[in-house]
């Protein structure tokens, strides 16, 4: 099973794997013919870690930056919700300007990694996942006429895209549980895949989630959690795959107070019982009023 980054310009490329210290000619810069060719095709997968370096470049909230920035799509045939770039109406993405991208410092990690293509796989049977590179050659692309050496290692580090892969690490490896599951786990209710879609992209939503009575009546976390959680968009991101294993898949890493669930059963029904008395008080009333109004 694997998972890849989608990259710009969808096309029947055959890949040739590579090895981390395989050498591959590539340079792009401002003065090459091709220079923002591909951001004008773009087709952008964003990973979790992408959306908090996108939103905090510019200044704005992740739930401001999903809805003004991104388009949302079925990562496979369960609905499991992913989000890309939006671009405009020719497929440019809305981050290209002459000079290049606008948000270069915190571009995506598929920008980052093109022209190399990566894959995490897991083989059957195996508890980790393994790194594959492949090179992609497209015919838009001149960087590859460049006469610049660079082994995939070296590339890596050149785009700073190994911090991009540490932090993801763990909610790609959530992709991977899901996608080994197959049909075992059955298609996520829509709650579910709510559920998914606020864990992994939109913090803001997730932080109010977490700072609930409810939720905290639920975990057996301590004040030193909420008070991260509260003021660092990371360390929630990373609490929330965290969240959907345990929630989705019951890898249990996080404590849950006891009696937690019956709890909240209890509650439950104390809620529904107030509601019935209210709807039962209510009707009451309409039906005094309506023999005043008839005697009237």
């Amino acid at each position: 099973m694997s998972e890849k980054f989608d990259i710009p310009f969808k096309s029947s490329f055959v890949p040739a794997v590579l090895e981390p210290g395989a050498k591959i000619k590539f340079n792009c810069h401002k003065g090459i013919s091709c220079f923002n060719a591909c951001c004008k095709h773009a087709d952008i997968q964003l990973t979790p870690y992408d959306i908090l370096r996108l939103k905090d470049n510019l200044a704005i909230s992740a739930t401001a930056f999903l809805k003004n920035h991104t388009v949302p799509y079925e990562m496979d045939k369960d609905g499991i919700p992913g989000v890309k770039l939006r671009t405009d109406n020719d497929g440019a993405c809305l981050f290209v300007t002459d000079e290049g991208c606008s948000v270069y410092k915190d571009r995506p990690t598929a920008c980052r990694y093109y022209p190399i293509g990566h894959m995490a796989m897991r083989e059957a049977g195996a508890s980790d996942d393994e790194a594959h590179y492949f090179l992609i050659q497209e015919d838009h692309c001149k960087g590859h006429e460049e006469e610049r050496e660079v082994a995939v290692d070296d590339y890596r580090k050149e785009q700073e895209v190994e911090i991009y892969d540490q932090i993801n690490r763990e909610w790609l490896q959530l992709m991977l549980k899901k996608k080994s599951a197959g049909p075992t786990i059955g298609r996520p209710s829509d709650t579910s895949l709510q559920f998914f879609f606020m864990c992994s992209y939109d913090v803001d939503r997730l932080r109010r989630f977490v700072l609930t009575d409810s939720f905290k009546a639920s975990y057996d976390l301590d004040d030193k959690f909420y008070e991260t959680v509260e003021k660092e968009d990371l360390a929630l991101m990373q609490f929330g795959a965290r969240l959907l294993k345990q929630v989705l898949f019951g890898d249990i890493t996080i404590p849950v107070k006891e009696n937690a669930a019956e709890n909240r059963v209890e509650e439950r029904k104390e809620i529904l019982a107030l509601r019935r008395k209210a709807e039962i008080e209510v009707h009451k009333q309409k039906q005094e009023q309506q023999m005043k109004d008839a005697l009237s």
